[in-house]
């Protein structure tokens, strides 16, 4: 079966919040959202924001699953004639090219939307894993901007590296 996108739906609540919980000292460097306080408000908070993101053609999270099971959440965000891809992955699954595969996944999804005509993804210059799914998938740096768009915390050094792929 291997690696599938789907999108989320609040069936996944219990599972995305074990998948996360398992996940917090993996993502907790790099997302502002992976604290110790992470429970099951916020998870609905997470499901409701993606039904109201599908619902307004905006945002598109989807579970990463691998033979059925979620492993993994990837997104696509769109602005105007831009979507960002963002992801992330339970610390027992990186390495294995899921990422790079649901990216790779959403690139499709997102230029088969109606007017989009860039694809980018943005991650923290210190985030080195992150840069290797852009470069796998024929993504072009296009910027480093300091300061960061959010604050930066934990390990990340306050630049943000935006790669883009256009149509």
């Amino acid at each position: 079966m291997g690696m599938r996108l789907r999108r989320v739906s609040d069936a996944d609540a219990a599972e995305l919040l074990r998948v996360v919980t398992e996940s917090l000292a993996h993502l907790r460097p790099w997302m502002s959202w992976a604290t110790d306080d992470y429970d099951e408000s916020s998870v609905a908070g997470f499901l409701a924001n993606s039904k109201e993101g599908w619902a307004a053609g905006r945002l598109f999270n989807h579970a990463i699953t691998v033979d059925g099971a979620i492993v993994g959440v990837a997104g696509a965000d769109r602005t105007g004639d831009s979507v960002e891809i963002g992801y992330w992955l339970h610390p027992a699954h990186v390495g294995r090219g899921h990422a790079t595969a649901a990216a790779a996944e959403l690139v499709e999804f997102a230029f088969a939307l109606d007017g989009v005509r860039r694809v980018q993804i943005w991650h923290d210059e210190a985030n080195v894993a992150s840069s290797g799914v852009p470069r796998r998938l024929g993504f072009t740096e296009v910027d480093r901007r300091t300061p960061p768009r959010e604050p930066a915390f934990g390990n990340e050094s306050g630049v943000d590296v935006v790669w883009e792929l256009t149509r």
